[in-house]
């Protein structure tokens, strides 16, 4: 067997594109993987595609460990960022097509799984419906009385847990996020009493709204400094959060934060490779890990998850995606023994469906876990041209 073709696509899913790479072979058999980049790089993952597709055609696919060290040791002085993206796309479309081959799932290729059914939380839960509500088609969330409406829809949901993210509600509702440049609040990124009242606000209604039996998870991204996350970290102690998410590329700076509030902290979501991990374990800066195994790539993954099981430390995946993503996620997390909780976006576009041959199927709360060959779903492609993304 041998690959003959490597192709991005980029498809139009709101507020962003959603990334996929196709991988044909000269047997029939066709490798599919997701590896979105919403802020921003698109572009740039299939120029790199472009550049290193070279490497792959006339190679057999099912040699994954012995091609994408071909492709790291060619990338070596560019590691990370959007080159080890599309890395981990390539690696995981190879996954794909080696599980077809032995038409099953790709957990089954590793050994099995070590759960039926993958815990999983409501990301993005309210704030969607702030910024993008006319997009997902579903009620705005305005003032801070929709939210007891929309609480009722997610505690009928069956989710034992949600994340939500900053949401500002003065009369022209948005989402606080200036450290990717898509709100007010940068460069200098601080704390100040009135945003911190907001914050107050938006997740002391959650909590009345959703009651104690559904955790909460607020997810601060980059839009503080260190001073500003134990700001607020003590401000809201008192909702009793399941976990503060905070991305921070110094270890010691973490760390600082997680010694001065009681609420556990994930993390690094937006590191790549065991290597950048590495600092993070050693300090013990974060409680729970988050791993982005479309980014990272599978075989990565796991070994980041397993170091993390060195140091007693649970991981959850980063998962916002579409659908394809998430069963990549789900897979990652069957094969994972310390698995905190999935994430999953609920509020998406209303043509996501079309997108893919299956969904993912939910139950209470859990994902059952796929058990077609592959990832568990293919792409429609001709969803993927009617829905492309315009530059």
């Amino acid at each position: 067997m041998k690959i003959i073709s490597l192709k991005m696509f980029h498809v139009d899913a709101g507020w962003r594109p959603w990334t996929f790479i196709k991988i044909a072979t000269d047997s029939g058999l066709i490798g599919w993987s997701e590896c979105t980049d919403s802020h921003g790089s698109p572009s740039g993952m299939e120029g790199v595609l472009k550049d290193l597709s070279p490497l792959l055609l006339g190679n057999d696919p099912r040699e994954i460990r012995k091609l994408i060290w071909i492709l790291n040791s060619r990338t070596r002085q560019s590691h990370g960022s959007i080159i080890q993206k599309t890395i981990g796309g390539i690696e995981n479309a190879l996954w794909d097509i080696l599980a077809k081959e032995k038409s099953v799932p790709v957990y089954k290729l590793l050994g099995g799984s070590h759960r039926d059914s993958i815990p999983a939380y409501w990301s993005h839960c309210g704030t969607t419906r702030v910024r993008a509500w006319d997009i997902v088609k579903q009620p705005q969330i305005k003032k801070y009385a929709d939210i007891k409406e929309f609480s009722k829809e997610v505690i009928s949901s069956g989710f034992k847990a949600v994340k939500t993210n900053i949401a500002i509600l003065d009369g022209n509702p948005y989402v606080y996020m200036p450290g990717f440049y898509k709100s007010k609040g940068g460069p200098s990124l601080n704390a100040d009493n009135n945003l911190l009242s907001h914050v107050d606000l938006w997740i002391g209604n959650l909590r009345d709204s959703l009651g104690d039996e559904i955790d909460i998870a607020l997810d601060l991204n980059f839009n503080f400094r260190t001073e500003g996350y134990i700001k607020l970290g003590k401000l809201i102690e008192k909702y009793n959060l399941m976990w503060l998410e905070i991305d921070s590329l110094d270890p010691s700076a973490l760390r600082v934060i997680k010694d001065n509030i009681n609420t556990p902290i994930t993390s690094c979501e937006n590191l790549y490779g065991i290597s950048q991990y590495r600092p993070f374990f050693e300090k013990y800066a974060m409680d729970i890990v988050s791993i982005d195994v479309i980014w990272n790539g599978l075989m990565e993954s796991l070994r980041i998850a397993e170091f993390a099981n060195s140091y007693e430390m649970n991981i959850c995946p980063h998962n916002y995606n579409g659908h394809l993503s998430t069963f990549i996620s789900m897979q990652f997390c069957a094969l994972t023994p310390n698995l905190r909780m999935a994430e999953v976006d609920v509020d998406e576009v209303p043509w996501r469906d079309e997108l893919f041959t299956n969904i993912p199927q939910f139950e209470n709360g859990a994902l059952n876990l796929p058990t077609c060959p592959g990832w568990g779903t293919d792409l429609n492609e001709d969803a993927l041209l009617k829905y492309q993304w315009k530059r």
